[in-house]
């Protein structure tokens, strides 16, 4: 298939590129919870429970969000509400540094979650500019701007011994200013909103773009998206915390720790829709939670002490032989690495189909798949800080998520099996029937 017509590829890279370094940004801003926040629970004495609450609730906002953003990103185009959305989060970020108390903390948090719906309005606009067969590869290539937990996580934990929490703060809130205002004057018009601009024609109204809502195949996507990317946020925030707890490391190392959870977290995202651009979604979401399962059943295993009784002594008393098993720092790392890179892949896999089933709409239905998403970013990190305070048992974290993926393996297969009856013959041997409007999962 040609080029979109009018649009060169200096442009496509020229709108990937402005989008996923300003999509960088903003996640590394969504997550900074993740590093001050172990030093602002410290200071007001929090409990897991409300440390838990405090690192979820810019997600909370960052998910509800994706629905209208995306419905205004389809209207009046990503170059407008890209760096508008920044210019509003950057304010929030900056109040940050002057805040005292939990109840304002909590308050100022929703407002910095804003950084979040960044997502939805790049793949809307992202989208516009490439072609059906290269959007899985392209939106895979945006989708790495997950990085920024990342670049969080390294770069924070040594911003804040040097500065401070207070004045890393400021310095997040003065980068998205400055992004907001490069973006503003080097990207263009997507070529949707240029022709709607040029022809007069209106964008489609926000009805007739949440239509698709009422499709299950929507929803299906939302909830894989629930766990590829809600838990993926989820960790992204609890590592360091998990560490600090755990293991007893620095905060310093601990954020390296997370951070690399992190990055194959983000940047494989790109091959997980190259991926899909070639074998299907099917193929990569098996893959994505098969390891998933694997990986957190190893996780799940607490901490043990055994005690044995072994041959009794030549005295006649007993003899207990005692000793313990645990996940080693270096291994348990290992596992959160390959977690992270099949996450990646199936995150991709998800939004590969957004703009080929439903393109006019892409804005609508990627903002509530990334809402239900976005959502398990702030449910998850409650959640944890709950089970720790309730069971006292680190490891019960990854637990709840292996029950989660297990539902979740079980629910897709089935869903899939039941399909694979309905369909022709024909359509049943299709090599990429994840591809074949309709019949994905």
């Amino acid at each position: 298939m040609h080029n979109i017509e009018g649009v060169t590829r200096g442009n496509q890279y020229r709108a990937l590129g402005l989008s996923t370094l300003a999509f960088t940004v903003c996640f590394a801003v969504w997550t900074i919870f993740s590093i001050i926040g172990v030093k602002i629970k410290q200071d007001l004495g929090l409990t897991e429970t409300q440390f838990g609450l405090l690192v979820a609730t810019p997600v909370l906002t960052g998910s509800l969000s994706r629905i209208f953003l995306g419905v205004w990103t389809d209207q009046f185009g990503g170059r407008i509400m890209l760096p508008l959305q920044m210019l509003i989060t950057a304010v929030s970020v900056w109040l940050l540094a002057s805040v005292q108390t939990y109840a304002v903390f909590l308050m100022i948090a929703l407002g910095l979650g804003l950084a979040g719906g960044s997502f939805i309005i790049g793949i809307a606009y992202v989208s516009r500019w490439f072609e059906a067969e290269r959007q899985g590869t392209a939106l895979g290539i945006f989708g790495a701007g997950n990085v920024g937990a990342a670049v969080t996580n390294f770069a924070a934990p040594f911003l804040v011994v040097a500065v401070g929490w207070e004045d890393t703060a400021r310095i997040y809130a003065v980068v998205l200013v400055i992004m907001a205002i490069a973006f503003y004057i080097f990207a263009k018009e997507d070529p949707v909103r240029a022709h709607q601009k040029k022809t007069g024609e209106k964008p489609v109204s926000a009805i007739k773009q949440l239509e698709p809502l009422k499709d299950i195949q929507v929803w299906r996507f939302a909830t894989y998206y629930f766990f590829v990317f809600g838990a993926f946020v989820a960790f992204a925030s609890f590592l360091p915390r998990y560490y600090v707890g755990a293991y007893g490391v620095a905060l310093t190392s601990a954020g390296v720790f997370a951070g690399m959870y992190s990055l194959p977290g983000s940047v494989f995202r790109a091959l997980g829709g190259w991926m899909s651009d070639v074998w299907g979604a099917r193929f990569v979401m098996y893959l994505t939670f098969i390891v998933s399962l694997v990986v957190l059943f190893i996780m799940s295993y607490p901490e043990t002490t055994y005690v044995v009784e072994g041959i009794p002594y030549e005295d006649g008393s007993e003899r207990l032989i005692e000793f313990s098993f645990g996940i080693p720092l270096y291994v348990f790392v290992f596992l959160t690495v390959v977690l992270g890179f099949v996450m990646s892949l199936g995150k991709a896999a998800v939004y590969k189909h957004i703009p080929v089933y439903f393109p006019h709409n892409v804005g609508a239905v990627g903002g509530l798949v990334g809402m239900i998403g976005g959502l398990g970013g702030f449910i998850l990190p409650i959640s944890f800080g709950i089970l720790l305070d309730v069971f006292h048992v680190w490891s019960a974290v990854f637990m709840l998520m292996f029950i989660i993926v297990a539902v979740s393996t079980i629910w897709m297969h089935l869903a899939i099996r039941k399909m694979d009856r309905e369909r022709h013959p024909e359509l049943r041997e299709h090599t990429h029937l994840s591809d074949v409007p309709h019949a994905n999962t």
